[in-house]
């Protein structure tokens, strides 16, 4: 098999085993929340850790890998993500697993910066390239898609922390696999890393995500939220400055000039902080609210794992016919779409009521993930290949982490309103019982929360509970729709055909293919 197999081979493993790790978690939490005690929060951070690590340091580990060798780089982080898996696997509460996973987020930064670079410096700008990228697309959406089952069938059968400890086989056959067939590569014009950049960038995230997750708890209007929502502010326009000033930045301004640059990002956002972050609320839905076990939960999945793998190859052929912008906003709306269809959820809904979302929503993704993976390494020269691929992964992880937290900030206070609402009267529409009741209800323990009403309050606070549950996701899912239906128009607005590299053109009988676009 030619070298270029080899390291595609090689890059969709990894990375399969990355994004699986995002979503793999998912129907583990209920697990790990009971077994280490963890509270609503620590169930947040469990995704947060490891997507707040990666989307921080994955711009800077591109500007290393661009310095000291993609291959090394991306054999590093492999080894980091492999021994941080490890520890996840043996945390004995909480706070150290979350340790781990931001440790894991680190060895994710180091592959995610390189992995497109990687492919896109094996395969021909065009048709080649398009396949390549169409399989490595397809990766994507199955790794995250398929991670609830995945980690369903695993946490039944084997406990959850065998969730962690599968990585590291992979991780180390991915390493051996690296050094045999991947060939290494380096940018000759890199200079130096921006570490000032780096502080700024991350700060900024930290803080922003932090306040999100404890908004509820400590106030929207308190010092404490309100001082990290001003300082990652001041901290985002510091990293702008800072990137407009130094020599060699880790995120160049400029490269924002390309219409086509800045809408593929935004595309990848948009379905980032909608779908892929709502698998968590939707996880709590059909394990803690249906009483279904992690394996059941991650087959009720499946249509929404098939739909990306079937749709994936005619993106791929799409794309070869139709605009860009075109397969982005017909398959960001597919998501939006996908995404209404799953609200209006109610006391009396099945999980078949997600059915028709989750396929409409898994072709949107389909369409979608093969796109923006070619476009957002063809639209920057060769040699910048491996920082335009840090950047839109750096978008997605942002996007991933900051949703999850706003996600959980929305769904908890529309759940805790609608408890307040409907138990009025009771005990548990007083001070901070609503939130409690509704952050009981997500941990799948609503039963202990009950025992300490009066026997005659109960029946009424359950269903209070119950539907505030409903009203929150319902309204995240909406908001949601909101969210990605917005990144179709803006996919469409801003993406251009003539920005994006093609084919040389060829004549085949009176046809001539689109001349590259201008460097």
């Amino acid at each position: 098999m030619a070298r270029k197999w080899w390291t595609l081979l090689t890059v969709s493993v990894a990375t399969f085993m990355l994004l699986l790790d995002i979503t793999v978690v998912n129907t583990a939490l209920p697990s790990i929340q009971k077994d280490l005690g963890a509270s609503f929060t620590d169930v947040q951070w469990v995704i947060d850790a490891y997507t707040l690590s990666l989307a921080a340091l994955v711009l800077t580990a591109g500007s290393l890998a661009d310095r000291l060798g993609r291959r090394a780089v991306f054999a590093v982080g492999l080894g980091i993500f492999a021994v941080a898996s490890l520890a996840a696997g043996l945390a004995p509460d909480a706070t150290f697993l979350n340790v781990a996973r931001a440790v894991q987020g680190i060895g994710g930064a180091a592959m995610f910066a390189v992995s497109l670079a990687l492919v896109a410096q094996e395969f021909s700008p065009g048709r080649e390239r398009a396949t390549a990228m169409g399989i490595y697309g397809a990766t994507i959406g199955v790794s995250v898609a398929v991670g609830p089952l995945v980690g369903g069938a695993i946490t039944t059968g084997l406990g959850w922390r065998w969730v962690f400890f599968v990585n590291v086989p992979v991780g180390l056959a991915a390493i051996a696999l690296t050094f045999a067939r991947v060939r290494e590569s380096r940018d000759p014009n890199v200079t130096r890393v921006d570490w000032p950049g780096l502080f700024t960038f991350s700060t900024a995230l930290v803080m922003l995500v932090l306040a999100l997750v404890r908004g509820n708890d400590a106030g929207w209007g308190s010092p404490l939220i309100v001082s990290l929502l001003a300082g990652s502010g001041l901290m985002l326009a510091a990293f702008a400055a800072i990137e407009r000033r130094v020599p060699e930045p880790m995120l160049p301004l400029e490269l924002f000039e390309r219409r086509a640059f800045t809408g593929v990002q935004l595309a990848a956002v948009a379905v980032s902080a909608s779908l892929f972050a709502l698998f968590l609320y939707l996880t709590l839905y059909l394990q803690n609210y249906l009483g279904y076990s992690p394996l059941q939960a991650g087959l009720r999945y499946l249509p929404i794992t098939l739909a990306p793998f079937v749709v994936a190859p005619l993106a791929v052929a799409l794309m070869a016919r139709l605009p860009a912008r075109v397969i982005m906003a017909i398959g960001l709306a597919g998501v939006g779409t996908g995404l209404l269809l799953m609200a209006g959820l109610s006391a009396n809904s099945s999980w078949t009521a997600l059915l028709p979302g989750f396929i409409v929503a898994g072709i949107g993704v389909g369409l979608l993930n093969p796109v923006i993976a070619d476009v957002a390494v063809s639209v920057v020269s060769k040699d910048r290949s491996g920082m335009a691929a840090g950047i839109n992964d750096t978008f997605r992880q942002v996007a991933i982490a900051v949703g999850v937290a706003a996600w959980g900030a929305v769904f908890l206070a529309r759940g805790a309103d609608k408890i307040a609402t409907v138990a009025a009267g009771t005990p548990a529409a007083a001070g901070d019982h609503p939130r409690r009741l509704i952050e009981a209800a997500s941990g799948g323990h609503l039963g202990a929360a009950l025992a300490g009403l009066p026997h005659g309050a109960r029946d009424l606070v359950a269903s209070a509970t119950r539907q505030g549950f409903l009203s929150g996701l319902n309204t995240i899912l909406v908001i949601g729709a909101l969210l990605a239906f917005a990144g179709a128009l803006v996919a469409a607005w801003l993406v251009r055909e003539h920005e994006i590299e093609r084919e040389q053109p060829e004549l085949i009988g009176s046809t001539a293919l689109p001349q590259p676009a201008g460097r």
